[in-house]
């Protein structure tokens, strides 16, 4: 009888478990609540297979409100499923900022690589341009400085330097390589997302980088290309001018001898070609990304100076307002907040 009692825990915990990983996918979140009450364990539970826990699928799917409740119930933020994902990279991989924003809040480890391609989460939003996302995970990074975009290019003027924040860990963020050594420059180069590459520019991103044959990883393109060869594989022209603007070299060749300019036109991309055919004339002007001045070191050491908490309708009158937007219910950074 104890040996069937064990395994009728067993299977009633998993159906429960199950209840939690619904109400997490679809958003449920005062199913999620009432289990958790019943049993804040669940919070752990992770499905057969993919191992994917609530704190997964909550952030896959962009419910914000589920994934602080399942932080607030202790769950281990850093998880990981069978393919040593955590949820922060598969938030930035969905580009849901305000799960982002949550689980940088709570301190979740960015440097993190999967186990498939040793990617970071910085990585997965670049994959898909997701800028907000790469933005909120440099927020302890980057300063809210006026003139941050100065210094980062050698131009600030007066005492203000690098000095004023840890740029080493934020080389070591935006130059960070998976297998074969691709940076997330490399993957917004590729896919055209220049909204993305140009905030990577302006964060410290080389354009120096190159892949390496290491094995791992099937490079169509090349061991030893730039983003500049990404970019003219991609076919963006955008990308190849910001580029460019930013020092990349247009004569440099990968392991195959190939030139970016090769590069595009063996892919058969015009657009990219067109601006790889010739040196640009005179220095191209090109502004910072709207997302740099953002001031959300500042905002996020205040939320978690304060103790940022989502907090209900029922009870909010108990609490004082957001230090941040002034509302009941603080949403950190407002959607009025982004460009």
């Amino acid at each position: 009888m104890g040996l069937l009692g064990m395994m009728g825990d067993s299977f009633g915990c998993s159906a429960t478990g199950e209840r939690l990983v619904s109400a997490a996918r679809d958003g449920d979140i005062q199913e999620a609540r009432a289990l958790l009450e019943l049993n804040p364990r669940l919070a752990r539970y992770s499905t057969f297979g993919i191992r994917n826990t609530p704190l997964h699928y909550s952030a896959a799917k962009g419910h914000h409100e589920i994934v602080s409740l399942l932080i607030e119930t202790g769950v281990d933020i850093n998880l990981r499923n069978c393919r040593g994902q955590t949820a922060l990279m598969q938030a930035c991989l969905y580009g849901h900022w305000k799960v982002v924003q949550i689980l940088v809040l709570f301190k979740a480890n960015i440097h993190k690589k999967d186990c498939f391609s040793g990617a970071t989460a910085i990585h997965f939003a670049a994959l898909k341009g997701h800028t907000r996302c790469i933005r909120l995970i440099a927020a302890d990074y980057v300063p809210s400085l006026p003139d941050f975009w100065s210094i980062m290019r050698g131009t600030a003027t007066g005492e203000t330097n690098k000095e004023a924040f840890d740029a080493a860990n934020l080389q070591r963020l935006v130059n960070a390589k998976s297998d074969g050594g691709v940076t997330p420059l490399h993957l917004a180069a590729l896919h055209g997302h220049a909204e993305s590459l140009q905030l990577l520019l302006d964060l410290g991103a080389s354009v120096s980088e190159v892949t390496v044959n290491d094995g791992s990883t099937i490079d169509l393109i090349g061991s030893g290309s730039t983003a500049l060869h990404y970019a003219a594989c991609g076919g963006s022209a955008v990308c190849c001018q910001l580029l460019i603007a930013a020092g990349a070299h247009m004569g440099a060749e990968n392991a195959n001898g190939l030139s970016p300019l090769m590069v595009a036109r063996s892919w058969h991309k015009t657009g990219a070609e067109g601006v790889l055919s010739k040196q640009p004339e005179g220095r191209l002007l090109i502004l910072p990304s709207p997302y740099l001045s953002l001031p959300l070191m500042s905002i996020v050491k205040i939320a978690r100076e304060c103790g940022w908490r989502k907090t209900s309708a029922s009870s909010s009158s108990c609490h004082d307002p957001c230090v941040i937007c002034l509302e009941m219910e603080c949403t950190v950074a407002a959607e009025g907040l982004w460009p």
